[in-house]
């Protein structure tokens, strides 16, 4: 007799590891998960993947803690169609706004194409500038802390234009205040023209040979959409 009480005492002190906590709160669950993210908020197919929750569920909550204003739809630039959340205590990082050069999403043609202006009016005034000169002028110009990168994707596409020209300084001539080796530009001598022998319209085609392939986007400052070659190479008759 004493031995059974033994064992059943023994047996009722012995707990498991985990003991279910009840019913998720998928709400709390979510809103969660959407502050843990901060500045690059979450979409709704990642939200589904990390909780495992039911699609019901999800939407629900989403819905529910949008009206108590506790997150909010951000657009992501780099995948526009799936909702895109964050928590209303932050602002969206430029890696989902795409930064200045966008407004709700949208890249701001306008604007861009007047910085390509007003950069082309200050060269047509200088034979030669440098990267860091274009920026200082544009730092005096703009509203917004505008970086280096920042200019130098308004360089490329206007060199993608054709407007105007990438060199190397020789440190002779227009190039005597430049060091030898330093990257500047030009404008190109008739700007805006293609020159170059035609191989056939396939192997002409701008991207295959394109120095700035790898900044092209298609939301981009660099685009197929904004490009002059590769709207002249669609238009191309076969």
């Amino acid at each position: 007799m004493s031995h059974s009480l033994v064992s059943l005492s023994s047996h009722k002190r012995k707990r498991p590891e985990k003991y279910p906590s009840g019913p998720v709160d998928a709400e709390r669950t979510i809103l969660d998960l959407i502050k843990s993210k901060k500045h690059l908020g979450i979409c709704v197919r990642e939200i589904k993947q990390e909780t495992k929750l039911a699609d019901d569920d999800i939407k629900k909550s989403l819905k529910s803690l949008s009206t108590k204003c506790l997150i909010k739809e951000v657009v992501n630039i780099h995948n526009k169609r799936n909702k895109h959340y964050m928590a209303v205590e932050f602002e969206p990082s430029n890696e989902i706004s795409g930064g200045d050069w966008y407004v709700d999403g949208e890249l701001n043609k306008e604007f861009i194409d007047e910085l390509q202006k007003l950069c082309l009016r200050y060269m047509r005034t200088k034979k030669v500038v440098t990267l860091e000169r274009v920026h200082d002028l544009l730092k005096k110009v703009v509203t917004f802390d505008i970086s280096s990168q920042q200019v130098g994707e308004i360089l490329n596409l206007i060199v993608l234009n054709n407007f105007i020209i990438e060199v190397k300084s020789n440190g002779l001539g227009d190039y005597h205040s430049i060091p030898v080796g330093t990257i500047c530009y030009r404008v190109a001598s008739g700007a805006g023209v293609l020159t170059g022998p035609r191989t056939g319209a396939f192997a002409s085609i701008p991207c295959g040979a394109c120095p700035r392939i790898s900044m092209c986007t298609p939301d981009g400052v660099i685009a197929p959409s904004n490009c002059v070659h590769y709207e002249k190479w669609l238009n191309i008759e076969f």
